[in-house]
């Protein structure tokens, strides 16, 4: 009772699922998805076990119409399953059992699959394939717009309730927890489509931020700056951000920017200054001169 999208992204090799559904942490269930190994979608009446199984198998050579068909032949109820599998080549595999509620059906593509089953309309695959296909950007983005397309297509047929979207790299770096480049879940909530792009947009302000740390530690100061920028642009109310921000452009020099950032965030909530930048100069993560510069900056923006 859900649709999703499974997709691998010719450039990069990023492999991800993005799933909506009007069942409860529909997270946990449908996506699955490994770096350098491939990305699975499982509903319906879900058999869970196609997501961890099927990525063993991929690990172990399968292309992914051969992971489908050991999953669905091995299953006593395969005419109740839909799954989709992307593995890391870009090959897909797509099945919608026989007795899957109707409206149910998937399109699959080059380097991606759609899926959906008890829409409202038979045509929501068909949109959301035409919608991933004409979007351009990051793979994040494309997964957001297919599932945008297929709601705006009429979508569940019971509504809607969850939410998720998982993206992995498409080389693994031998840790998975640095693997995965977007891992968002919206549990249970009336607008799942609107909360998950709101969290992916904060998502990206956060890697803008993480890139400007790169930046700074290589001595391009402008560069990060101008990530930090992006990053606010993004995200302009996010507290943390504008602190962690002041902090990073006062220490390259720009003392009253950084002060003017920190002073947006005292605003918002006054314990992050002046007792923080004490805290930070305690364990060596600023200067008790650059403290001192910034308090004082600091009482001059309140009066």
């Amino acid at each position: 009772m859900t649709y999703s999208i499974v997709a691998r992204d010719p450039q990069t090799g990023e492999l991800g699922v993005a799933v909506q559904s009007h069942y409860f942490q529909v997270g946990p269930v449908v996506p699955w998805a490994a770096s350098g190994v491939g990305a699975i979608a499982t509903q319906s009446m879900v058999n869970v076990s196609y997501g961890p199984v099927g990525l063993e198998m991929l690990r172990n050579g399968f292309t992914a119409e051969q992971a489908l068909k050991a999953l669905t032949g091995g299953d006593a109820m395969p005419e109740v399953r839909q799954a989709a599998i992307v593995d890391a080549t870009g090959r897909v595999a797509a099945h919608t059992g026989a007795k899957c509620i109707p409206a149910a059906g998937h399109r699959t593509g080059d380097g991606y699959s759609c899926q959906a089953n008890l829409m409202e309309r038979d045509t929501v695959w068909d949109a959301m394939s035409q919608a991933f296909e004409q979007t351009k950007g990051s793979l994040a983005e494309r997964l957001m717009v297919a599932l945008e397309a297929a709601e705006a297509e009429g979508g569940d047929i019971r509504g809607k309730q969850s939410a998720a979207m998982l993206v992995v790299r498409g080389t693994t770096t031998g840790k998975s927890w640095e693997d995965r480049i977007v891992d968002l879940r919206v549990e249970d909530h009336p607008e799942p489509l609107p909360e998950l792009r709101r969290l992916l947009t904060i998502r990206r302000a956060y890697d803008a931020d993480a890139e400007a740390d790169q930046l700074d530690e290589k001595g391009d100061h402008a560069g990060a700056r101008a990530k930090r920028v992006e990053a606010q642009r993004l995200a302009p109310d996010n507290v943390e951000l504008k602190f962690w921000a002041g902090i990073a452009i006062a220490e390259a020099g720009d003392l009253d920017g950084g002060a003017d950032l920190i002073a947006e965030a005292v605003r918002a909530d006054p314990r992050w200054a002046p007792t923080l930048l004490e805290r930070l100069v305690a364990v060596d993560r600023m200067s008790p001169q650059l403290a001192r510069n910034l308090e004082s900056r600091l009482r001059a923006v309140s009066k």
